[in-house]
């Protein structure tokens, strides 16, 4: 499965049905009510009014969606669902949801010793105390799985027995 397939997956079914919905009466608005009684449009056939009035719905069903992502999206980071729905919302031109891309908090680690969600910069589990990631044994800050020398105070970094141990995002 692609990871983009996976995204969409998030999206609840509430937001799919509310996109639905709300691109259906939008369509049948324009379609049937608001551009057949505008003057310049009276003379176009059934098929320029119905693509004139497809657009519009589109836009209001990708819309719906992307709100409905960031919805689900900020539960999973951590982050308030509230506030970043919102914000995507009602600041204007798209400017809400571009500020959510760039400040999204990256996504929750799974702690391997009690199952507690943790963010990824947490390098112990504010639950149980275990670790989320492998440290420095000399100065405890977070180190990546295969170095062999700590790049904050040069230590030499042991691999753990065992390998260190796997984290899930969640």
């Amino acid at each position: 499965m692609s990871k983009f397939s996976e995204e969409v997956r998030i999206i609840s079914p509430i937001a799919w049905l509310l996109a639905a919905l709300g691109a259906v009466i939008l369509f049948c608005c324009l379609n049937f009510w608001a551009v057949p009684r505008h003057f310049e449009a009276r003379h176009w056939s059934h098929i320029q009014i119905g693509f004139f009035s497809l657009w519009p719905s589109a836009i209001l069903f990708c819309w719906v969606l992307v709100i409905g992502y960031i919805n689900a999206d900020a539960g999973r980071r951590g982050m308030s669902r509230l506030l970043w729905t919102l914000i995507a919302m009602f600041v204007p031109n798209l400017i809400g949801i571009i500020l959510y891309f760039l400040l999204r908090e990256s996504l929750m680690v799974t702690c391997p010793k009690c199952g507690t969600p943790g963010r990824k910069s947490f390098v112990f589990c504010p639950q149980c105390g275990g670790e989320l990631c492998p440290v420095c044994p000399v100065c405890r800050r977070a180190t990546e799985p295969g170095w062999k020398k700590c790049a904050y105070c040069g230590a030499a970094i042991s691999p753990a027995p065992g390998g260190s141990p796997q984290l899930r995002t969640t």
